[in-house]
């Protein structure tokens, strides 16, 4: 039997361990949040925001930012059909309603036309989300913050190395933004997640939040301000983050390098489309995707059963958020309905090979 191709994991090295043995060692006392300020003051320059709070999750850094900026019962919250059910969790954590709107075909990301058709008078945020490291069109939808005084919320989740015109990066834009840096991700601690915004106020909020509600500036010992959260990033993980930004451009190189490879490879391949890169932009390519066209009859199932005979790991398409069981389906939303039934996630890890790679090639030209 072929050797396993795996559709992801982290690229780890003696940086990472060395940091991470060191905060086991000596990261304790006074020094238990030495490595947790580093990886912050490193992200804050990275994405180019003013302030940055390392958390425990993305789903748990979202959670606080909606939190923050009072999202509550009887609020609306609109985001795309095609995504992580941690892009719309925290919305109901806290007693709000997510909105599920149709997605562009082209970068598979939330529909401008399709957000403002949603925003109703109980629309209390908007939320970006890009998806596999694909830029949503942030020009139209913050102006529909603008034009209807709603914040728009950046979920970076999967978009490490990806830039809007420019050095812009993905995140920094919006009200917030966030990040995860679980093992499958482009940059990981494993567990973990990043809160950015250049907003001072929002920043002193969602910091309260983190730490069980107590405020930085609190005297008394013990003594919370307001019902927080425990949502903060052990010092441990925070050491491996520090290993991965040292090496942060590397890591994005090589997606981007594998992304292009598969390019090339299918380049000949009619029928399909994969992650786009528009003009202006870059793309961090976090996971490498490609979409079969109606006409070729190309299938999810039949994409699944070619790649697991050749003992390859792909990964589904999202399936539609409104599909889930615990939400109200929602199938007038079209492309996020259909693209997963004809799409596939490829392998991507940072030391696949040439010889794995041209293997995964070959399934799809096959399929």
């Amino acid at each position: 039997m072929k050797s396993i191709i795996h559709y992801t994991k982290p690229s780890i090295t003696e940086l990472e361990v060395a940091y991470a043995t060191d905060a086991a060692r000596n990261g304790w006392g006074e020094k238990c949040y030495e490595y947790i300020h580093k990886f912050e003051e490193k992200f804050k320059e990275f994405t180019g925001a003013k302030y940055a709070i390392a958390t425990s999750s993305c789903t748990g850094a979202l959670h606080m930012g909606l939190a923050a900026i009072g999202v509550g019962p009887g609020d609306e919250v609109i985001l795309a059909d095609t995504n992580w059910i941690a892009s719309a969790a925290p919305i109901t954590y806290l007693g709000a309603t997510p909105v599920f709107v149709d997605v562009l075909p082209d970068s598979w990301c939330v529909d401008p036309d399709a957000v403002e058709k949603a925003i109703t008078p109980r629309t209390k945020a908007i939320i970006a989300v890009h998806i596999y490291g694909n830029l949503c069109d942030l020009d139209k939808l913050l102006a529909l913050g603008e034009k209807y005084g709603l914040p728009v919320i950046e979920d970076a989740a999967e978009a490490i190395g990806s830039y809007w015109h420019g050095n812009k990066h993905a995140g920094s834009m919006g009200k917030f933004g966030v990040f995860s840096f679980h093992g499958t991700k482009t940059l990981t601690t494993g567990e973990g997640g990043m809160f950015i915004t250049s907003d001072p106020e929002l920043y002193e909020q969602v910091l309260t939040l983190s730490n069980h509600g107590r405020a930085r500036g609190q005297t008394k010992q013990f003594w919370p301000d307001a019902i927080g959260y425990k949502y903060k990033m052990s010092n441990i993980q925070a050491a491996i983050g520090c290993g991965q930004m040292e090496r942060i451009g590397d890591l994005i190189a090589r997606k981007r390098q594998i992304f292009a490879y598969y390019q090339a490879g299918l380049a000949d391949l009619s029928g399909v489309s994969m992650n786009p890169e528009p003009l202006n932009t870059q793309n961090g390519y976090w996971m490498p995707s490609v979409v079969f066209g109606k006409e070729t009859g190309i299938t999810r199932e039949k994409l699944q059963v070619a790649f697991k005979n050749e003992n390859i790991d792909a990964r589904v398409f999202f399936y539609p958020l409104s599909s889930l069981p615990m939400f109200i389906e929602k199938s007038t939303n079209t492309n996020a309905w259909d693209i997963p039934n004809r799409a596939i996630n490829l392998p991507s890890y940072h030391d696949i090979t040439i010889q794995e790679l041209d293997r995964v090639i070959e399934v799809v030209k096959k399929s």
